[in-house]
C-alpha cells in the first residue's frame, strides 16, 4: 500500500508522529531504538532523555525502526508502506538572483539583502521527493528583544502568516523551489531563517521604495535611483550669495555599513521596526554621540584629539570606525551629521537627501524670531544675544508616509541629528513634515516649531543704548525675508544644485507667507513689527559677498532714501573673524565714517587692510568667514538702520592631472600642482585622494609651503572596483581649507 493512499486520519497521525521525532533524530549521537531509553547526549533535557522513543501510531504491523546518526529514518509499515523522515540537505538562497531583483547587489556583505513586500526565491534540497503528508516549515525570526518577531510558513498547509506568503513554485525530484513574499509592513532588520530544523542562515530585510504598499514607496524610478541607490553626492556650503559645493561619498553599500545601522536600533521594540517614522527618528538619534551614538559634535576649533570636521568627505570611515570600536567618532559638524544620517537611511531602504538651508536661524527661545543685540559700534552683545543665524545648516530629508498624523503630511520629512535642541530627552529633530512647515502648522510632530523658525523666522536687530546707567533696547531693523534662503539639495540625476525653497515656504513677502507666520505665532502678521522700523526713511544694504584671500576688505554700502535732501550719516561697521555658525573668534576692528549723502541712492565705501585678518587665519582649526554688522544713523533725526554682512574667502585653485581610464589592481597616477599665492606661509599641508573605487584613502603631506612657492607631487593609487568611479582630490592646511578637485575615471576589470 502506497502511503499516499492511506486514510486521511492515519496520514494525519503519522505526520504528527514524524514531526515529534525530528528533534530526536537530528540531535541523536547514538542509535535510537523503539522502546529503549534515549541517550542524555542526544541534545535533550534530562526529562526528555528519560523518555523512550515513542511507537508509531499508524499500524500495529509497523516493524521497529532503527535510526543511526547520519542516515535516514525509515519506517517499514508491513511490507506495503515505506515512509522516510524528511530531511533538509541544503537551502540555496539564490543570492545573485534575489539581490538583482531587490536592487541590493551592491551591498558588500556575504549575507542576502532583501526588500520587504517583494517576492524572493529559495531552493530547498531534500533527502527525497516531497510527499503530501510532509511538513516543510519555513521560519523567519528577527528582533534584538524577546520575544522575537517570528513568521512560520508551510507551503503544504498554511502558506500565509502576518502578511507573509509562501508557495511551491516548482518541484523536481529532491529539489523544491519556494517563492516567498514578505509583508509590505514587515519588521526590518536582521533575520534568521530555518527550514524545518535546518538553519538556512541570516539575511537582511529592508524598507522597499519599489513596493507600492510599503510606507516608503516612491513612484519615480529616477528619484529612487538618486535617493536610494546613488552612493555619492554633494553638500552645499558657504552662504546664500556665494554657494560652494563639497563632494560627499555616502557609501551606503560599503562593508559593515548596513550592520552598523541595524546595530544602532537596539532600543526599538520589535514591532517598532516596522515603522519608518520610528526607525528614522531612532537612526537620527543614534547618529549623535551625545545620545550614545556615532559622532561627536565639536565647534571649538580644537580637534587635536580627533579629526577636524572639514577633513571628512565620506560617511564610510565614520560609520565603519564606530562599527569596529563601538566608540564615538571625533569630530563632526552639521554637514557631517547629515552625511552619515543620509547614508544610514539609504542603507536601510528609506529614501533620503541631504539639504542645506542658508541663513539658518537657531531660535533658542522658540518664539519664532531671532533677536540680535548690538552696541552703538555694531558689536554684538553676547550676554543678550542668545539666538544665532548660521551661514548655512545641513540636515536630511527622508521620504515616508505619516500614518501617525492626519491625512496630508506624507512625503519629505526633516530629520536633523546635529546636537542643537533636546527633543523627548535626546538631541534630535524630526521627522517633521515639509507640508506642515510650509503651512505653519507647528504643532505637528516632531519638532516642527524649531524647523519652521530655521527656515521662516523673522530677524530683529536691537540697539542697546546706555541711558543713565540703564540699558534701553531700540528695535532698529526687522528682516522678514533674510532667514531660510536658497534651500538646496543635489538635483535628481545630475551633478547640479536644485533650489527647493518653495517646498519649505511660500515666496518671501507674499500674502501667503505672512499668513503662515501669523498662524504659527498666533498673532496678526504685523503685531510684532515696530511702526518706526516699518516707516524708516533710510534703507541699507551691502553689495559684496566674497573676498579673495589675501586681498584687502572692500565693502560697498548702499543707502536709499525717499528724499534727495543732503544729509549727514554716521556709519559704524564692526567686523569679526568667525565660523559658519556665527561664533566669533576675534574682532578685526571697527570702521567708522561720517559722510554726506545726496540723492535718493548713495554709496559709501569702507576698507580694511588684509593684515587685520591674514595673520589670524590659523588661530583655530576651522574654515573662517568675515562677518559683522553695520549701523547707519542720520545725524539730524537720530534715525538708525542696521544690516549684517558675511564675506567668504575665495581660494586659488590647484591643478590635478589624472587619466580618464584605469584598470582594477593596476596603479593609477595622480599629479597635482599647487602655488601659495598668499603673503604668509601655509603650514600642515595635506593632499588626499578618496574614492569608493579605492580600498583606502591615499595622502601626501608637507610641513610648510612658503609664500610664492609652487609644489608639484604625485600620488599613486590602485583601484579595486570596476565602473565609473569618482575621485576626490583635496587640499587642506592650517590656514586654508575646503579646496578640492574631482574627476570621474572609468575603471575596467
Amino acid at each position: 500500500m502506497d502511503s499516499r493512499n492511506a486514510p486521511v486520519e492515519e496520514r494525519r497521525k503519522l505526520r504528527l508522529y514524524l514531526w515529534t521525532l525530528r528533534k530526536l533524530i537530528l540531535n541523536a549521537e547514538s542509535p535510537l531504538e523503539l522502546g529503549k531509553p534515549l541517550s542524555p547526549t542526544a541534545g535533550l533535557t534530562e526529562t526528555e532523555s528519560s523518555q523512550t522513543l515513542p511507537s508509531p501510531p499508524l499500524l500495529d504491523s509497523i516493524q521497529e525502526p532503527v535510526y543511526r546518526p547520519g542516515r535516514e529514518l525509515t519506517l517499514f509499515v508491513s511490507s506495503r508502506c515505506v515512509l522516510t523522515v524528511l530531511i533538509i540537505y541544503a537551502v540555496n538562497v539564490e543570492r545573485k538572483l534575489n539581490a538583482a531583483a531587490h536592487h541590493t547587489s551592491e551591498y558588500q556583505t556575504k549575507k542576502l539583502v532583501l526588500r520587504r513586500g517583494q517576492i524572493f526565491t529559495l531552493k530547498v534540497i531534500l533527502n527525497r521527493p516531497l510527499q503530501p503528508q510532509d511538513e516543510l516549515k519555513v521560519t523567519f525570526t528577527s528582533g534584538q528583544r524577546d520575544p522575537p518577531y517570528m513568521v512560520e510558513l508551510d507551503p503544504v498547509t498554511s502558506y500565509r502568516s502576518k502578511g507573509w506568503q509562501v508557495k511551491i513554485a516548482k518541484q523536481s525530484g529532491v529539489e523544491v523551489i519556494l517563492n516567498v513574499i514578505s509583508a509590505a509592513d514587515a519588521v526590518v532588520g536582521r533575520y534568521k531563517m530555518r527550514v524545518n530544523e535546518y538553519k538556512a542562515g541570516v539575511f537582511y530585510l529592508l524598507f522597499n521604495p519599489w513596493c507600492s504598499d510599503d510606507s516608503v514607496f516612491m513612484a519615480s524610478e529616477e528619484e529612487r535611483a538618486e535617493y536610494i541607490l546613488n552612493d555619492t553626492g554633494y553638500m552645499y556650503m558657504g552662504f546664500a550669495k556665494q554657494i560652494k559645493e563639497k563632494p560627499w561619498t555616502f557609501g551606503q553599500f560599503e562593508k559593515h555599513i548596513l550592520s552598523c545601522c541595524f546595530n544602532l536600533l537596539f532600543q526599538l521594540e520589535n514591532n517598532e521596526m516596522q515603522n519608518p517614522v520610528l526607525v528614522s527618528r531612532a537612526i537620527c538619534t543614534m547618529m549623535c554621540a551625545a545620545n550614545g551614538g556615532v559622532l561627536m559634535g565639536n565647534w571649538t576649533g580644537d580637534y587635536a584629539d580627533g579629526t577636524a570636521p572639514y577633513v571628512w568627505t565620506s560617511s564610510v570611515p565614520i560609520l565603519q570606525q564606530h562599527y569596529v570600536t563601538r566608540m564615538p567618532v571625533r569630530y563632526g559638524q552639521c554637514w557631517v551629521f547629515s552625511g552619515i544620517l543620509t547614508t544610514a537611511l539609504r542603507a536601510v531602504g528609506i529614501p533620503a537627501r541631504s539639504v542645506t538651508n542658508f541663513e539658518s536661524a537657531h531660535d533658542t527661545e522658540k518664539n519664532l524670531t531671532v533677536d540680535i543685540y548690538l552696541d552703538e559700534s555694531g558689536k554684538t552683545i553676547p550676554h543678550l544675544t542668545k539666538d544665532s543665524v548660521w551661514n548655512f545648516h545641513v540636515w536630511t530629508d527622508a521620504w515616508m508616509k505619516r500614518q501617525d498624523l492626519p491625512h496630508g503630511y506624507d512625503g519629505w520629512q526633516v530629520l536633523d541629528s546635529t546636537p542643537q535642541e533636546i527633543s523627548d530627552g535626546g538631541f534630535r529633530t524630526g521627522p517633521s513634515p515639509l507640508t506642515a512647515i510650509r503651512q505653519g502648522l507647528i504643532q505637528m510632530k516632531y519638532d516642527t516649531t524649531f524647523v519652521f523658525t530655521e527656515v521662516n523666522g523673522d530677524k530683529f536687530i536691537w540697539l542697546v543704548k546706555q541711558n543713565q546707567e540703564r540699558e534701553k533696547n531700540i528695535l532698529i531693523a526687522v528682516e522678514t525675508a533674510s532667514i531660510g534662503k536658497k534651500i538646496s539639495t543635489k538635483m535628481v540625476g545630475e551633478n547640479r544644485r536644485e533650489d527647493i525653497t518653495l517646498q519649505y515656504k511660500f515666496p518671501e513677502g507674499s500674502p501667503e507667507e505672512r499668513k503662515v507666520m501669523a498662524k504659527a505665532s498666533g498673532k496678526p502678521s504685523d503685531d510684532k513689527l515696530n511702526s518706526r522700523t516699518l516707516n524708516n526713511s533710510l534703507q541699507i544694504s551691502v553689495l559684496q559677498n566674497s573676498l579673495e584671500l589675501g586681498a584687502p576688505i572692500y565693502l560697498t554700502i548702499t543707502l536709499k532714501r525717499k528724499t534727495a535732501t543732503p544729509q549727514n550719516v554716521n556709519i559704524s561697521c564692526s567686523l569679526n573673524l568667525q565660523t559658519y555658525t556665527g561664533n566669533k573668534k576675534t574682532n578685526l576692528g571697527v570702521i567708522q565714517k561720517t559722510v554726506q549723502i545726496h540723492g535718493q541712492e548713495s554709496r559709501v565705501f569702507l576698507t580694511m587692510d588684509a593684515s587685520y585678518y591674514i595673520y589670524k587665519l590659523g588661530m583655530v582649526d576651522d574654515e573662517m568667514v568675515i562677518g559683522g554688522f553695520i549701523i547707519a544713523e542720520i545725524v539730524d533725526s537720530g534715525e538708525r538702520v542696521a544690516t549684517d554682512t558675511t564675506l567668504c574667502f575665495l581660494y586659488s585653485a590647484f591643478s590635478v592631472e589624472m587619466p580618464s581610464t584605469g584598470k582594477v589592481k593596476q596603479p593609477l597616477v595622480i599629479t597635482s600642482k599647487f602655488t601659495n599665492t598668499l603673503p604668509i606661509p601655509l603650514t600642515n599641508i595635506k593632499f588626499s585622494v578618496e574614492s569608493l573605487g579605492l580600498a583606502n584613502m591615499k595622502s601626501w603631506e608637507q610641513e610648510t609651503v612658503p609664500p610664492g612657492k609652487t609644489i608639484t607631487f604625485q600620488m599613486e593609487c590602485t583601484p579595486v572596483k570596476a565602473g565609473p568611479q569618482k575621485f576626490i582630490v583635496k587640499f587642506i592646511s592650517r590656514q586654508v581649507k575646503e579646496v578640492h578637485a574631482e574627476k570621474v575615471v572609468l575603471i575596467s576589470k
